[in-house]
């Protein structure tokens, strides 16, 4: 029976040591050197009892592959099912990660109780007491979720064999360790590894396994970057602490699209899926606040309708302010450069605020049109008149510039009683018997001479 042995590899350049160092001698780079397994023990780790025999992998011809769509595993959450592209894939890993506080362990324990399969919940964080308050206070009724308190991965496979669940939830991967390293649990050695004992379980036995990964200061998964490319799914789950929604993204996926987002609104008894996040983002203002303008967007298939605010004030020290939040500051700054040069709007002493409400963040060009239009809006007092909504893109000669999909954000705009939306003279649009007015411009003076003229 062959021992475990282990060795010091720097991650910057691959350099080899006997010993842990701070400084890696050949590159010169600082706490570098890792611990990393060369050979491991036979007896221990993820057996594979109740595996079939592996097969050994053949060359086919890319005309003999099988293109039959993969099965996926329905979790009974529309917004989660969306975000991973239809259901969880079976033998797939998938890591979540969030700040903490927000909600990951809430979000994936509803899940698990919920579920018709067997489930296995194992928590290195909280213990069974802990987790049976809050499934009482989210989903009391429940038969198929397993709760196993253990950090030990050896252990956790031996559990795992004797119940045969069919998905696995890890809470969370940085609290287990193997018995190949002697690193503590979370170092970087001890992550790699417990990730890639979990992922040949995986892949072997077919089950799906989902993983919840601690962030950094700066935002970043904790751990090696390398964690992020050994698993198949990479979700963010985000929310200010000062509201109530929290929001879904995948920032990787190899079974379904990046640009899918799903919307939860936090409640006592645990997360709500929120089907249509264009009424949550938009307030009920029912007098005409100058500033304020409604953009079309769409995440991923999902139109939404978000609410632009803008001040534009004197500014009272030297240094005109630009202060954003939810936007990009660049794409800022180049719409007031737009504004000035081309509008003759004078904005360059004057202070700047931009938020997008809800406390989301909105990469999409088609909101351009409507930041426009509440900084102009704030600039001169004048309120945009109700029913208004805006979905174009701004160019750097002023031009209104098509977006794509600007049906499906038409639509979404009349559902939602909207009555005029703005959108560009070059936008092919092949609606008909729409009851929302469709005005379309190809300049920025269009606009204004129609807004405030």
């Amino acid at each position: 029976m062959a021992k475990t042995k282990t060795a010091y590899f720097c991650q910057n350049c691959g350099a080899q040591y006997a010993k842990w160092v701070g400084q890696c001698t050949s590159c010169k780079q600082w706490n570098t050197v890792v611990e990393e397994v060369i050979q491991k023990e036979e007896k221990s780790g993820w057996k594979t009892s109740r595996s079939p025999g592996k097969k050994v992998a053949k060359p086919l011809r890319v005309s003999e592959i099988n293109t039959e769509r993969e099965l996926r595993l329905d979790v009974y959450d529309q917004e989660f099912n969306r975000v991973l592209g239809g259901g969880l894939v079976p033998g797939s890993m998938v890591l979540l990660g969030g700040e903490p506080g927000v909600g990951k362990s809430t979000l994936l324990l509803q899940i698990a109780l919920k579920l018709p399969y067997r489930t296995l919940y194992v928590s290195g964080e909280e213990s069974q007491k802990q987790i049976k308050m809050r499934a009482d206070r989210i989903y009391p009724d429940t038969k198929n979720c397993f709760i196993l308190t253990e950090t030990k991965t050896q252990l956790i496979f031996q559990q795992i064999e004797a119940l045969e669940p069919d998905i696995v939830v890890i809470d969370s991967i940085q609290t287990l360790h193997s018995d190949y390293i002697e690193s503590a649990a979370g170092s970087i050695s001890q992550i790699r590894e417990c990730t890639a004992e979990l992922i040949k379980f995986a892949k072997e036995t077919n089950t799906p396994v989902v993983l919840i990964g601690h962030i950094t200061k700066d935002g970043s998964i904790a751990g090696p970057k390398i964690l992020e490319h050994m698993v198949d799914t990479v979700l963010q789950f985000e929310g200010d602490r000062n509201y109530v929604y929290r929001i879904l993204r995948a920032l990787k996926n190899r079974f379904g699209s990046t640009a899918e987002l799903g919307i939860y609104e936090m409640q006592g008894n645990g997360l709500r899926e929120v089907s249509n996040p264009s009424e949550i983002l938009i307030s009920k203002n029912e007098e005409g606040l100058s500033g304020t303008a409604i953009a079309s967007t769409v995440e991923g298939m999902r139109p939404l309708l978000i609410e632009i605010q803008a001040l534009v004030s004197t500014a009272v020290y030297g240094t005109p302010q630009r202060s954003n939040t939810g936007y990009n500051a660049k794409r800022l700054n180049m719409l007031l450069a737009v504004l000035e040069k081309r509008a003759g709007f004078k904005l360059g002493a004057k202070d700047v605020f931009l938020n997008i409400t809800g406390g989301i963040s909105i990469d999409d060009p088609a909101i351009d049109l409507a930041v426009i239009a509440a900084i102009l809006s704030s600039n001169i007092d004048i309120p945009i008149e109700k029913g208004i909504c805006f979905a174009a893109e701004i160019g750097l000669a002023g031009e209104i510039r098509p977006v794509q999909r600007v049906e499906q954000r038409i639509l979404e705009a009349e559902k939602l009683g909207f009555s005029t939306i703005y959108v560009s003279k070059r936008n092919k649009i092949g609606l008909k018997n729409t009851q929302i007015e469709i005005q379309l411009v190809s300049k920025i003076e269009d606009v204004i001479s129609r807004l405030f003229g």
